[in-house]
């Protein structure tokens, strides 16, 4: 039997904290002790329209809650801006933190991943906990060493605040360390259209679609002489996430230090 995970979920009431909550509620070695909520401070996570029964407290202070419970692991599904500060008081009361998000710059990364070092915890930084996604990214990088041409297509829900994603850009990055730069299209392509040809990112082109009905997809389309390649991954529904969720709760545990990308955690 496992031993048990004493957890807390930032941001329950959104699509993503509503599943993470299943996700614990349905584990058998995860217990949900507390819960931070921009609203609801002092009731019961029972009482909120759509939990489960579960008597956990939720605050809608983080340094409070840290303070109040003892807990190993933070599950953070905010926002970056709420995700940074939470990452680092869960790290100065020695929690170890998952969070969800994109917005950390590399200087962030840096300082963040030096203080969790000096404290001795792990903590987790995943801007996509979808497997496939991940796969997704690692097969493209795979697939850059032999295809320089290449453009990446993102489609997701119209309620998403940035763009390019996280994943789109985490996928650029990956596939420029194996990928000389290369300035693709025609030497005297003009855009009639300003924006047509997307973002660029080191001669890679990215292009945000953004419409209801979306989840989270996305598309790399490699080219070469006489063929194309797409390696393409969709997430249906938000629990496509939860698997990634779980891996990395488990295995921030086993860490001493900030990972950046659940990539890095994955075999």
């Amino acid at each position: 039997m496992k031993e048990e995970v004493r957890l807390i979920i930032a941001g329950p009431r959104g699509n993503m904290g509503k599943e993470a909550v299943k996700l614990v509620d349905e584990t058998e070695h995860f217990v949900l002790v507390a819960a931070v909520d921009s609203k609801n401070n002092g009731k019961q996570l029972r009482e909120l329209p759509g939990m489960p029964n579960i008597d956990a407290p939720v605050y809608d202070d983080m340094k409070t809650c840290l303070e109040e419970v003892e807990a190993d692991v933070l599950i953070d599904l905010t926002t970056p801006e709420a995700g940074k500060r939470h990452l680092e008081l869960a790290l100065d009361h020695h929690v170890r933190p998952v969070v969800g998000t994109t917005g950390f710059t590399d200087s962030d990364v840096k300082r963040l991943r030096e203080k969790a070092e000096e404290k001795e915890i792990g903590a987790i930084v995943a801007p996509n906990f979808a497997v496939g996604a991940i796969l997704m990214m690692k097969f493209s990088q795979m697939a850059a060493k032999y295809f320089q041409d290449v453009e990446i297509l993102e489609m997701h829900h119209d309620r998403k605040l940035d763009a390019p994603s996280g994943t789109a850009q985490k996928t650029a990055s990956l596939i420029n360390e194996v990928r000389p730069f290369k300035k693709q299209g025609h030497p005297e392509e003009k855009e009639e259209l300003i924006g047509a040809r997307g973002g660029e990112v080191e001669g890679i082109h990215i292009h945000s679609v953004r419409l209801p009905g979306l989840v989270a997809h996305q598309e790399v389309i490699f080219g070469g002489t006489g063929q194309t390649l797409t390696i393409r991954h969709d997430s249906m529904n938000r629990q496509s996430f939860m698997p990634g969720v779980k891996l990395a709760v488990e295995s921030v545990l086993q860490l001493k230090t900030l990972v950046y990308g659940l990539e890095n955690i994955m075999e």
